[in-house]
């Protein structure tokens, strides 16, 4: 009767023991679910969770260089470059070395990613910097910046900074055409971005025609073809009556030099001298007939030019 009795009360306490071991295993998080697929870095920031030990969970900021500090452990540990369920086993694995808990349950969570910006400028509609959070598609990226503008030329272009095999970083860019990103919808340049990209969108080029003509402003380059004197004035509806016989081109040269290349409009009109080809940033500047000029110093304040985008409202104030 006492053996039965004992054997009764130690199975009655294996039970207990292995309802506890059920109960503490279902209230403890998987380990690396629904986690980011994303790699930490310096200044993110991390939630660290340590099942009973209460004093172990924080939320802790990644340094600069890369490393974690927890209380009562002796070393720091290097957090840079591994994903939240890798970090989970780092940080178990250091609590084990230094004795401080026997068989930890650690959970890695990220509260903020400050380590994976992406910035989209130029001719978006809202330029902008993001986290990615996971990667992200170059599309994506381009509609969180609400579309292209509508001064958006034919390429975007995305640059990321790689070290090199000397330890000196370069930067690699990419030119995606914008037909073939949205009007083609082609995957093979839909890029993958995982943080670190810049993604900038250059306007279309564009020429300038202010002065005596009866539409100044600033006309988009056509791509694959060659504008000329005659297409410009075609664009800008023709000359104005009190319009000189001479004209300008003023183009600044890629080692910065300003160029005045002089145009014969009556001979061009006529079919008496060919056509003069101009290209993107060139200056087209029709004076009036009484032999009054404005300097390209004032023709350059006009158009805007250096300052990334032409003022249509200066030019549309020229005096005819």
């Amino acid at each position: 009767m006492r053996l039965l009795l004992s054997t009764i009360v130690f199975a009655a306490a294996a039970l207990a023991q292995l309802q506890q071991q059920v109960n503490r295993a279902a209230t403890i998080p998987e380990q690396g679910a629904n986690l980011p697929a994303q790699a930490v870095g310096p200044n993110d920031l991390i939630a660290v969770s340590v099942y009973d030990a209460p004093e172990l969970s924080r939320t802790i900021r990644i340094g600069t260089d890369g490393l974690i500090r927890l209380p009562m452990l002796k070393k720091l540990i290097k957090a840079e470059g591994l994903f939240p369920a890798e970090l989970e086993t780092a940080i178990a694995q250091a609590l084990r070395d230094e004795q401080i808990l026997v068989d930890p349950f650690v959970t890695v969570t990220i509260a903020e990613y400050h380590s994976r910006p992406i910035s989209v400028s130029g001719a978006v509609k809202m330029p902008l910097v993001f986290q990615a959070e996971g990667p992200v598609s170059l599309l994506e990226a381009i509609a969180r910046a609400q579309g292209l503008s509508e001064n958006a030329g034919p390429e975007i272009l995305v640059s990321r900074s790689q070290p090199g095999p000397d330890g000196v970083s370069s930067t690699l860019t990419r030119r995606v055409a914008v037909r073939n990103l949205i009007n083609d919808a082609d995957p093979a340049v839909n890029l993958k971005l995982s943080g670190g990209e810049e993604i900038r969108v250059p306007e279309v080029a564009k020429i300038y025609v202010v002065g005596n003509v009866k539409k100044p402003g600033a006309y988009p380059v056509q791509n694959g073809s060659d504008t000329t004197v005659l297409q410009m004035l075609a664009l800008s509806e023709g000359l104005e009556s009190f319009s000189n016989k001479n004209a300008f081109i003023y183009r600044r040269e890629a080692n910065g030099t300003k160029n005045e290349i002089p145009v014969q409009l009556d001979k061009i009109l006529q079919r008496k001298s060919p056509d003069v080809p101009l290209v993107a940033n060139d200056i087209f500047y029709v004076p009036d007939n009484r032999g009054k000029r404005i300097g390209v110093k004032a023709l350059e304040a006009i158009v805007g030019f250096g300052t990334g985008a032409a003022s249509t409202a200066l030019i549309y104030g020229v005096a005819h």
